[in-house]
């Protein structure tokens, strides 16, 4: 269990900890993704300190081998001297207990010695006689050498007899000193001694360093100035992209005598160039496609205005033979009742034309009213009750007790709901069809449900075609336009809310009208499923799309 606890508290603060992370790296990680500019800069920026960086180190490193490699040299050529110089003056000396033995050798280390450390970083020199029991090591100046000269090299001079070197640091009166000690045996008549040789770094070290903040600033300053001309080609590129970009959002716009400035002669320029030349061919095509448009949709409101007066007197006179159709033999009475059908029909088809052609003009208007959808839901299934029983068809109502109000344009929203309901009687097979009304706080939603042949896969979105059907071949018993779920889905675009469509082959299909209960609100999600719960095969609700 505390494993666990902690776990989840740590999980915890990981959480609020990336989100604070993404809280306060929004704004750069927004100017990431929206400026080529700034990714270009920054990748520059990048690549060139890296490979300046490396550069510099290497420089930097080489100039530091280079600087200890010489100063090793001329003390490896120092120590050969001053060797030779020890030999000679300790070497008339024939035994280790000779008494002036140690006066020697305290002269010869004071002839050696060149410089006070504390002073000027001078070197250090002692001699060592390691076969003299009572003489230690003679040092000039007189400092604490054993940080310098360490056991391990004491062994490598005393008993291999070969010249060891190495690199310490150590503290002489206060100060922290960088060392190169050399070590070398002497021989002498009475056996050999131990010659120290230890010559400070400082001004090697000083050298380095100068080397290596001049590298460091030239190095900053490169990729600086590598950063400013990145910036600057960058924006001789971006600038007319930008351009290029906020004129194509003005033409999407509807500004269509928007052009970009052409400037010289190179491929910017050439871009320029073909951009206008688009743009102008683009304002061509579609001045010529909307005038098109508009003599399409003046055409048919014209003709649809046009046949009105002829249709009244067709109808008066129709009107007028089927009500003596009685009166008439059998075939000429049949005759007179399809008669009316078709005026009724090509009636309907005008009605619908004249529709589609204020929506295409886009001259519809919504009139919104507070209004309760359960009576019209009531009124259109009454008023499809005969056809319903023609087709052997139950209308199964699922309405909530309580009123369902919106506010909605009455006679649409029943426009709709008549077209919905027909559509499902007449491919309802003889099977009933169900219509559901729920609400929430935000959305009312409709829902149509039959169980005939249903939609193939991507029918649903060709079901709002105009005048298109799902199977050609099967006759009509609502005598439709083709032109009622395009309407219908005009008229829900209208009110600012969704007609869907869910179809599969031998399990019916479902309509679903969901608008906002505030006329103007958007829609996020709509209180009924699209997709049925009775499916057998049902995957759950998809995603909302508005």
């Amino acid at each position: 269990m505390p494993v666990r606890r902690t776990l989840r508290v740590v999980r915890r603060y990981w959480r609020v900890l990336v989100r604070w992370f993404q809280h306060y790296t929004a704004p750069a990680r927004r100017a990431w993704r929206r400026s080529l500019q700034i990714r270009v800069v920054s990748l520059t920026l990048v690549a060139s300190s890296l490979l300046v960086g490396t550069f510099g180190w290497f420089i930097a490193d080489r100039s530091a081998e280079i600087l200890l490699s010489r100063t090793k040299d001329e003390v490896s050529s120092s120590l050969n001297g001053k060797v030779a110089y020890a030999y000679k003056q300790l070497t008339v000396h024939p035994l280790a207990r000779d008494p002036e033995l140690p006066n020697t050798i305290a002269a010869t280390v004071n002839d050696l010695f060149d410089g006070d450390p504390a002073e000027d970083g001078g070197s250090v020199i002692s001699i060592r006689a390691a076969n003299h029991p009572d003489l230690g090591a003679v040092t000039l100046p007189n400092v604490d050498t054993r940080q310098l000269v360490t056991p391990e090299m004491v062994r490598a001079v005393a008993e291999s007899g070969s010249v060891a070197q190495q690199i310490r640091t150590a503290e002489i009166d206060g100060q922290t000193v960088k060392y190169l000690v050399y070590g070398s045996p002497v021989q002498t008549k009475f056996g050999h001694v131990e010659l120290y040789y230890m010559v400070p770094l400082t001004t090697e070290d000083r050298t380095a360093n100068q080397i290596r903040t001049t590298v460091l600033a030239t190095g900053i300053a490169l990729v600086f100035l590598l950063g400013v001309v990145a910036g600057l080609v960058t924006r001789l590129v971006v600038n007319p992209v930008r351009v290029a970009a906020r004129t194509a959002q003005r033409l999407s716009a509807g500004l269509l005598d928007q052009r970009m400035k052409v400037t010289g002669e190179d491929d910017l320029a050439l871009l320029a160039a073909a951009f206008n030349q688009m743009a102008a061919n683009l304002q061509r095509q579609i001045v010529r496609l909307e005038e098109m448009s508009r003599l399409q949709r003046r055409f048919t409101s014209d003709v649809s205005h046009e046949l009105r007066t002829p249709l009244t007197t067709v109808r008066m006179a129709a009107d007028l033979i089927f009500s003596e159709r009685d009166s008439f033999e059998p075939a000429v009475a049949r005759s007179a009742e399809l008669l009316q059908a078709e005026l009724d029909r090509f009636e309907d088809l005008l009605t619908d034309l004249l529709e589609i052609s204020r929506f295409d003009a886009g001259f519809a208007a919504l009139d919104a009213e507070h209004t309760d959808l359960l009576p019209i839901v009531q009124r259109v299934a009454e008023r499809l009750t005969g056809l319903a029983d023609r087709a052997g068809v139950e209308l199964d109502l699922r309405l909530p007790e309580a009123p369902v109000i919106a506010e909605i344009d009455p006679r649409r929203v029943e426009r709709v709901l008549r077209n919905l309901v027909g559509n499902a009687i007449e491919h309802a097979e003889g099977k009933p069809v169900v219509i559901t009304v729920a609400t929430d706080e935000a959305a009312v939603a409709i829902t149509v449900r039959d169980y005939g042949i249903g939609l193939k896969p991507g029918e649903e979105r060709l079901v709002f075609n105009r005048f298109w059907r799902a199977d050609p071949s099967r006759a009509r018993q609502t005598g439709g336009t083709g032109l009622g779920l395009s309407i219908s889905v005009e008229d829900a675009r209208l009110h600012g809310g969704w007609l869907e469509a869910w179809g599969a082959p031998g399990e019916g299909a479902q309509f679903r009208l969901t608008l906002p209960v505030r006329a103007g609100d958007r829609l996020v999600a709509a209180p009924l499923p699209l997709i049925p719960r009775d499916r057998p095969a049902a995957t759950g609700e998809p995603a909302e799309v508005s």
